[in-house]
């Protein structure tokens, strides 16, 4: 019996090495939304890797978590903790060779695969994102609408890590996000306190991808306009009987 476990436990892990061949995880953590946003362009941009999601733990964590071959991670994870140390908000970061299937199972770092493998998130857009993070709503309420006074951008969505840091994130041409960016920053300072800012002059599909969308830029499907409402219940017609004509008095006229 202990020889049969021993050479099941040989081949699950021999079938282990089997799955999780050359592959790395690698996660950098910063204590702001905007620079974890530009670590994951940075580290996009730098190496062949995917980026599988954001981790938000609170008090204003939040790690980005790419995937891809060792060595492609390494230098991925190197430059986005130098990013990071540039905007001074570099909490940690770890590079996992050849993870477990079961930690890939509970932890969230894994959903985003089947949707990369399926999609193509090579381009580069045309479109730049600005990010704007105040600590405290009201402060974000005023630089959002700086911004979109400021020049011609849209307000895609905000995002909360705790701490009371929110994120305003804007979409527009390279040249009116870097307006709009500055305006914010000033309103922001104005009012309350700007914890950091963000311009991703040609983000890849990828980095987009993973970005909160508000619900009123997400097309719904319209109803289709049929010409009968077959929702309504339809209401019976009632039924007139006709008099019987051969029993009607007839009236002669004589000429």
């Amino acid at each position: 019996m202990e020889a049969y476990n021993q050479r099941f436990t040989s081949e699950q892990a021999s079938h282990r090495r089997e799955i999780f061949n050359d592959s790395a995880l690698g996660l950098v953590s910063t204590c702001s939304f905007p620079a974890m946003v530009g670590t994951a362009d940075m580290m996009l941009k730098t190496a062949g890797v995917h980026l599988i999601g954001y981790e938000k733990i609170g008090s204003g964590h939040c790690t980005a978590i790419v995937r891809g071959g060792i060595a492609d991670v390494r230098l991925a994870v190197e430059s986005g903790v130098q990013t990071a140390e540039q905007f001074g908000q570099l909490v940690s970061s770890l590079v996992i060779p050849r993870p477990y299937p079961n930690l890939e199972v509970v932890l969230p770092i894994n959903s985003r695969l089947s949707a990369i493998a399926e999609g193509s998130y090579n381009r580069l857009s045309d479109q730049a994102i600005g990010l704007v993070e105040t600590r405290g709503f009201p402060a974000l309420v005023g630089a959002a609408d700086a911004m979109l006074k400021a020049a011609d951008v849209q307000l895609a969505a905000y995002e909360k890590i705790g701490a009371g840091l929110c994120t305003a994130i804007i979409r527009g041409s390279v040249a009116n996000v870097a307006v709009a960016v500055e305006a914010g920053m000033y309103e922001a300072e104005r009012i309350g306190e700007l914890n950091a800012v963000m311009v991703i002059p040609r983000p890849l599909d990828e980095l987009e991808q993973t970005l909160p969308v508000a619900s009123c830029w997400i097309e719904e499907r319209q109803p289709l306009n049929l010409p009968v409402n077959i929702k309504e219940q339809v209401v019976e017609t009632e039924l007139v009987q006709l008099p019987n004509l051969s029993r009607l008095p007839l009236k002669m006229t004589e000429e």
